[in-house]
């Protein structure tokens, strides 16, 4: 990148990263006990809790991997999209609403404190176990994010690693701190925004840009995908049998992990204000996702197109690569801001949710004080908070970033495939039980790391493997095992 394009693009961040802290301190103005800081209060507008659940959710995912991937293996890349978008469409017009509903009337704050007051039986129990696996995986997660905004920064000012994942933590942590789940979600709700902006303009330019364009590898997406192979033209990426049946089933897998069990975002439709902002919260939702996922795919093919097939190093630079290549540096520096902005939105909405899991569900119930003033509730919160993010931190400088990544990649299965079991189970089987739930976290939880860790991942992945097995162990122990009280269904 020359020189000046670098100082443009330096300086729009800045300027977009300080209005961002800006922002997220004035919202925190608004917290005054510790539901306002664990849960905005349950005060939510449907549209901004659509928008800030969509930036967590996809982050630096549908900015920089999925248009990765899709550069990496042409069209086959759409059953990842599919089941995706599938499980969003799903998450929003069958869970979303019976959720909000479920933790008003519950009147709980946290997502773990929700299943604990639905199994009231074992309620203790599964508070403890649930907010510990959720603050190991989530703990990790957050150091990630740390070492993602330092690879980015790294990758695009030559900015020493260590250096940007301290610059990421500077960003995200001291409006985290003081306004905690309200300041994250209203800073959401701009990287929504700069996302969509970036996944809605970027292909439009894109196409135009390679149409007229002769001396690249080719003038339109079909065009580029015939050239770069058979593997790249088609939906099975050239496999045949059961060859495509298990590349469209991972693909599709992710399509289990938005079934409720991912806290971060089961938590935005906890706090959404009341049924008819459920419903906006839907839509506005629903729109986001599909029109950022055609966008996301569409970058990734004419990064094809730009570059050729085999024109990247590292494929997962495709997006900030095609932008700087259509646009102007000023533009560009708005739209890759975006990108890194959305790493950084979910390392807040990670660091708010594994601070008020240990809060509230681990560290408040050990101090047996059963009156405990708003004001020292909060300072409680904030305070591990701001140890939670300097704990990540030293894990991301200390341990080597392949096993943090490992780490990860066992979240979306572990967390997501697992807490989908218990929240559907919860939500809709009136005999699912405390014990029930207990044995089905420590199930999912230790089937996929042993899954993980003896290589069976590479032939079938644990996203849909942990489901299956979590689903079976549900229902085995529900009739199994005796429960003193079961969850009653929401409606």
């Amino acid at each position: 990148m020359a020189m000046e394009h670098q100082t443009q693009i330096l300086l729009v961040m800045i300027g977009y990263m300080t209005l961002l802290i800006l922002w997220g301190l004035y919202q925190g103005r608004k917290v005054k006990n510790n539901a306002d800081y664990a849960i905005a209060g349950r005060d939510l507008p449907g549209w901004v809790a659509a928008l800030s659940e969509r930036a967590t959710g996809e982050s630096s995912w549908a900015l920089l991997g999925l248009p990765g991937a899709a550069y990496a293996t042409g069209l086959a890349e759409i059953w990842t999209a599919v089941g995706c978008v599938a499980g969003i469409i799903t998450a929003w017009a069958a869970i979303a609403w019976r959720l909000r509903d479920e933790a008003e009337k519950h009147d709980v704050n946290t997502f773990t404190e929700f299943i604990a007051a639905k199994h009231s039986d074992f309620g203790k129990k599964i508070r403890a176990v649930g907010s510990m696996a959720i603050v190991f995986f989530f703990f990790l997660y957050v150091g990630a994010q740390f070492l993602g905004g330092g690879k980015t920064l790294h990758s695009m000012f030559g900015i020493d690693p260590k250096i940007g994942m301290l610059l990421t933590a500077a960003i995200i942590v001291p409006y985290t701190i003081y306004g905690g789940f309200r300041s994250v979600v209203y800073t959401d709700v701009v990287q929504a925004i700069v996302m969509i902006v970036t996944l809605v303009v970027g292909p439009i330019v894109g196409i135009i840009f390679i149409a007229g364009n002769p001396a690249i590898f080719a003038q339109s997406i079909p065009e580029a995908l015939t050239k770069a192979g058979a593997d790249y033209s088609s939906i099975s990426g050239a496999a045949s049998g059961f060859g495509a049946g298990i590349v469209i089933m991972s693909g599709f897998s992710w399509f289990f992990g938005y079934l409720g069990g991912q806290p971060q975002l089961s938590t935005r439709f906890m706090a959404i204000k009341n049924s008819r902002q459920a419903k906006q919260g839907r839509n506005v939702g629903i729109a986001w996702t599909v029109v950022a996922y055609i966008g996301a795919l569409s970058i990734g093919w004419i990064g094809i197109a730009i570059f050729g097939p085999n024109g990247l190093q590292d494929q997962e630079y495709v997006m900030p690569r095609v932008i700087l290549e259509i646009f102007p540096p000023a533009v560009a520096g708005v739209l890759i801001t975006g990108a890194i902005a959305a790493m950084v939105s979910t390392a807040d909405s990670l660091l708010i949710l594994s601070a008020t899991e240990l809060s509230e569900n681990i560290i408040k119930p050990a101090l047996k004080s059963k009156a405990e003033k708003a004001g020292s509730a909060l300072t409680r919160s904030r305070i591990v908070t701001a140890l939670l993010a300097v704990i990540a931190l030293l894990l991301a400088y200390i341990f080597p970033s392949k096993l943090i990544f490992t780490l990860v990649s066992y979240v979306w299965a572990g967390i997501g495939g697992t807490f989908s079991v218990v929240i559907l189970l919860t939500l809709f089987w009136k005999r699912f039980h405390g014990r029930a739930v207990l044995v089905t976290i420590i199930t999912g939880l230790l089937f996929t790391i042993l899954w993980s860790v003896t290589g069976m991942e590479a032939k079938i992945t644990s996203r849909i493997m942990t489901f299956l097995v979590s689903g079976a162990a549900a229902v085995i122990a529900t009739y199994a095992l005796p429960g003193k009280g079961a969850a009653r269904p929401s409606h």
